[in-house]
C-alpha cells in the first residue's frame, strides 16, 4: 500500500514546518506540492532530504512552481507543457517511479471569465488535456494531481448560486474538466465520497474557512488501473487551521498497489 498527497502550499518556505510536520505525521510514499513562490536554488532539499524525500522541482520566483516528493528516487523527471501548449510559467512537472506515472499541476487561475487570463486558462486547459492523453497511452498506471482551479459540480461549491458562471465555476471551465475525466482518468475523492460540502479551498478573508464558504478545486486523478486499487481518499482540512495556514488544504489518496 501507498499514499499521495496534493497540496497547494502557498509558499514552501512559509509552510515548511507545516510540510514537515504533514511527512512525519501521514508518512506518505508521493507528495505533490504547488505554488512553491521560489526558484529552485531557494527550495528547502536539506529539510526534506532529511525527512526521507527526494525532491523534483520546478521552480519560479515569486509565483507559480511545482515539485513532486518521493521516497523512490525517479527515473524519469519532466519539466513543463511543452511542446503541448507553450507556456514558460512553472506549472507542470512529472515523474516516473517504477512503472507509475505521476503528474503535478498547478493550473491557472483565470481571474475572470472572459478576461485574456481566462483565455490563457482555456488553451492551457487544452494543451493539458493532450499531455495527459500522451501519458495515457504511454502509462497504464498514471496517476495527476494538483489545484485543478476548477469545482467539477455545484456540490464542490459551499453556495452554487452566488458562483454560477463565475471563474472556477463556469460552464466552459467545468467541460473542460469533463474532458480531462473523459480520458479515462477518475476522481479519487468521489470514489470514497459522494455527498455535499466538502471543500479544500477556502478564501482567507471574510472567515471563509470558519464559515466553510469554500470550494474543492484540489484532486488526486488516477487511471483506471490504479484507481481500481484506491482503499481511501479525504482532505485534511485539519491542516487548514491553526498558525500560519495555507488557503488549500491537502487532499490524501491511498492505493493498493505497490510502488
Amino acid at each position: 500500500m501507498f499514499k499521495v498527497v496534493t497540496w497547494n502550499v502557498n509558499s514552501i518556505n512559509v509552510r515548511l514546518e507545516r510540510l514537515l510536520a504533514l511527512l512525519t505525521r501521514e508518512k506518505p510514499n508521493v507528495v505533490l506540492l504547488q505554488e512553491l513562490k521560489c526558484l529552485e536554488e531557494k527550495f528547502p532539499f536539506e529539510a526534506i532530504q532529511a525527512a526521507g524525500y527526494e525532491c523534483s522541482v520546478f521552480g519560479q520566483k515569486t509565483y507559480n512552481g511545482v515539485a513532486i516528493l518521493s521516497k523512490r528516487s525517479p527515473t524519469k523527471v519532466l519539466k513543463g507543457i511543452e511542446p503541448f501548449y507553450e507556456d514558460s510559467a512553472a506549472r507542470v512537472i512529472r515523474t516516473l517511479i517504477d512503472d507509475t506515472m505521476f503528474i503535478c499541476c498547478y493550473v491557472p487561475n483565470g481571474q475572470e471569465v472572459g478576461s485574456d487570463k481566462f483565455q490563457y486558462k482555456l488553451g492551457w486547459l487544452n494543451g493539458f488535456k493532450k499531455l495527459l492523453k500522451d501519458e495515457l497511452d504511454n502509462h497504464e498506471r498514471l496517476v495527476v494531481g494538483g489545484d485543478f482551479n476548477i469545482a467539477p459540480q455545484d456540490i464542490d461549491v459551499h453556495n452554487p448560486a452566488l458562483w454560477k458562471e463565475k471563474i472556477l465555476c463556469s460552464t466552459k471551465e467545468r467541460n473542460l474538466l469533463g474532458e480531462i475525466s473523459q480520458l479515462g482518468l477518475i476522481d479519487t475523492f468521489r470514489l470514497h465520497e459522494k455527498g455535499a460540502g466538502f471543500f479544500s479551498w477556502w478564501d482567507y478573508r471574510a472567515l471563509g474557512f470558519q464559515k466553510n464558504e469554500g470550494l474543492r478545486i484540489d484532486f488526486i486523478l488516477a487511471s483506471n488501473a490504479m484507481a481500481k486499487t484506491c482503499t481511501s481518499a479525504r482532505i485534511d482540512r485539519d491542516e487548514r487551521k491553526g498558525e500560519k495556514p495555507s488557503d488549500h488544504a491537502p487532499v490524501i489518496a491511498s492505493f493498493e498497489s505497490p510502488i
